[in-house]
C-alpha cells in the first residue's frame, strides 16, 4: 500500500473514531430536518400549494418534494462541522503536522474532504430511512443514483467549509461565520420550495437562489433520488467544488496561508 493510501486510510479511521466518540453529532444532524419534515412540512405545503413540479411533472406531496433538500441541508451543516473541526486542530497544533508530512498538501487536504464527506452520506443515508419508515419512499435505484451526487454535494460543501476554516484564525470567530454562511446558502435554495415559487415572490431572489452552489447540489440530489442526471447542476457543483478547493489549498499554504500566519 503507498503512503498515499496509507494517509488516507489513517485520516478517515481518525475521522470515524472522533464521529463515533460524539455520539450526539448524529443526533444533533438528524432533529434539524427532522424537525422540518415532520412539523414544518405541513404548514408549507398548505402555504405553498406544491403540485406540479420539475423533474416530476406530476403531483408530489410536499414532504417528497423537500426530503432531498433535507439531505443537502445534513450535507452542510456537517461541512461546517467538519471544517469547525479543522479549525480545532489547527489551534491544538495537530493540523499543522499534518501538514508537514511529506505527502502533497492537496493530497492531504482531499482526504479530509473525503473522510468528511463519507460521514455526511451516512447521516443523509440515516435520515432517508427515517423518512422510509415515515412513508416517504423512493425506488431502489433512486437511493442507489443519489449516493454519488451526494458523495460529489459533499466533497462541494466540505470545500466550502475547508476553504473558511483556512481564513479564520480563532475558533470563537467560526461560529458567527458559519451562521452568516449557513442560513443564506440554505433559504437562498430550492431545499424548501422550488424556484418558480420564488420567482413569482420576487425575480432578484430567484436569480440569487440559481446561483447559489447549494441550489445546484440540491438539485442533483433531487434528480438523482429520481434516477436522472442533472447535468447543469453536476457541472456548476464541480466548478464550485474546485474553486472553493483552490482557495482552500492557497489559504493552508505554509508561504502564505493561515499557517504562515499562527506562527
Amino acid at each position: 500500500m503507498t503512503a498515499a493510501l496509507v494517509a488516507l486510510r489513517a485520516i478517515l479511521h481518525r475521522e470515524a473514531l472522533r464521529f463515533l466518540g460524539q455520539r450526539g453529532r448524529l443526533v444533533a444532524a438528524l432533529v434539524r430536518p427532522l424537525v422540518w419534515l415532520f412539523i414544518f412540512a405541513a404548514g408549507f405545503r398548505a402555504a405553498l400549494g406544491l403540485s406540479i413540479t420539475p423533474p416530476y411533472q406530476t403531483y408530489i406531496p410536499y414532504e417528497t418534494y423537500v426530503v432531498p433538500g433535507l439531505c443537502g441541508m445534513i450535507l452542510l451543516f456537517n461541512g461546517m462541522q467538519s471544517s469547525l473541526s479543522l479549525v480545532y486542530d489547527r489551534e491544538m497544533g495537530s493540523m499543522r503536522l499534518l501538514l508537514t508530512s511529506p505527502l502533497p498538501r492537496w493530497w492531504l487536504l482531499l482526504s479530509k474532504l473525503i473522510a468528511g464527506a463519507a460521514i455526511s452520506v451516512l447521516q443523509a443515508y440515516a435520515f432517508l430511512a427515517i423518512a422510509f419508515a415515515y412513508g416517504i419512499r423512493m425506488t431502489g435505484a433512486g437511493y442507489l443514483g443519489a449516493l454519488p451526487a451526494m458523495f460529489f454535494a459533499a466533497l462541494m460543501l466540505g470545500a466550502l467549509g475547508l476553504m473558511l476554516s483556512s481564513f479564520i484564525r480563532q475558533l470563537e470567530n467560526f461560529a458567527g461565520v458559519m451562521n452568516f454562511v449557513i442560513f443564506p446558502m440554505f433559504f437562498l435554495s430550492t431545499a424548501l420550495y422550488p424556484l418558480w415559487k420564488m420567482a413569482e415572490a420576487s425575480p432578484l431572489l430567484a436569480r440569487a437562489c440559481a446561483a447559489n452552489p447549494f441550489t445546484q447540489a440540491v438539485e442533483l440530489i433531487r434528480f438523482a433520488l429520481y434516477r436522472q442526471l442533472n447535468a447543469p447542476a453536476l457541472g456548476w457543483v464541480a466548478l464550485a467544488l474546485l474553486v472553493f478547493g483552490a482557495l482552500a489549498l492557497w489559504g493552508y499554504d505554509p508561504e502564505r496561508g493561515t499557517v504562515r500566519r499562527k506562527a
